[in-house]
């Protein structure tokens, strides 16, 4: 397979189903979309410029449209929630997730939004853009937050972006609840993972209770401050909340899974204007990673 090229004739047939026909209008099919994307994968693996794209995945200006509009009308997200339901189905699913976030630079090119920051939950409606699309200003300068769930062997599940300076734990709630993979066959999606493994960023009554109240086992780290607080309450201040040492252990693979993100230079760095295109992007890169450890057996 060239430098070019990352999808295998398998991989094609897996994901061919659930690309469009057309945009809707009469007579407006779409051309070639196996190139489309190979350009797609191509600018966001390389981080060139869009205009920068070679001649052999036709004009930049239609690559850029078509990955807007798949990263608007959700079709690089159905085709994640497909690949999802075929792992899982495979026994592929490690149930045992964790949750965190990875701050990425934005650069120049990408918007410096004065909008009202801080408001998370504006940021979880994938086909609206974002009033401030999701840059904020943190130590480092302009940033985005990839916030992020994977299974227990690095796989991602869900993927959401917030500003830079946002904290971990407002999104927590809205990263369970986003977790959601059908069956093959008839019944409710899964969205119940077996354990949740965090750091101490996620340690908040509120998000041990969301998962108590789900039956959800929490592994998360207990920071020292809050501690302390219970301690000096006494016995007002309730026993420690219970913590495996062990399976805490396995929390590093989501640290694993962003190095592999990161591997595409237009994900490391955030080129994009709009939160969309951006995140379609990440998206993108998350559905490679699916096809890889599938295989090339559809």
């Amino acid at each position: 397979m060239s430098r070019s090229a990352v999808l295998s004739d398998a991989h094609w047939e897996l994901i061919e189903p659930l690309m469009p026909s057309s945009d809707g209008k009469r007579g407006n099919r779409f051309g070639d979309h196996r190139r489309i994307v190979e350009g797609v994968v191509y600018r966001f693996r390389t981080g060139i410029a869009w205009r920068d794209l070679p001649e052999q995945f036709g004009p930049w200006q239609t690559v850029w449209k078509r990955h807007r509009r798949f990263s608007q009308d959700g079709t690089w997200d159905r085709i994640h929630t497909m690949l999802l339901t075929h792992a899982d189905a495979a026994g592929q699913i490690d149930w045992r997730v964790s949750v965190d976030s990875t701050i990425n630079r934005a650069h120049q090119h990408a918007p410096t939004s004065r909008a009202p920051q801080g408001d998370l939950s504006n940021h979880t409606n994938l086909s609206v853009e974002p009033a401030d699309h999701a840059v904020g200003r943190s130590r480092g300068g302009l940033s985005t937050k990839i916030h992020h769930v994977c299974d227990g062997r690095g796989r991602p599940l869900v993927l959401l972006l917030g500003p830079g300076q946002g904290n971990d734990s407002p999104m927590f709630a809205n990263l369970i609840g986003a977790i959601r993979v059908p069956w093959t066959g008839p019944g409710r999606p899964r969205t119940r993972p077996e354990a949740v493994l965090a750091d101490k960023a996620y340690s908040s009554r509120a998000n041990r209770a969301l998962l108590r109240s789900r039956g959800i086992t929490a592994v998360i780290a207990e920071p020292s401050d809050q501690a302390g607080h219970r301690k000096r309450r006494g016995s007002k201040g309730g026993r420690p909340p219970k913590f495996d040492t062990e399976a805490y252990k396995g929390r590093n693979v989501i640290e694993r899974s962003f190095n592999v993100l990161k591997q595409w230079r237009a994900l490391a760095t955030r080129y994009d204007k709009l939160a969309i295109t951006y995140r379609g992007g990440v998206v993108l890169g998350v559905i490679i990673t699916w096809l890889r450890e599938l295989g090339d057996t559809p």
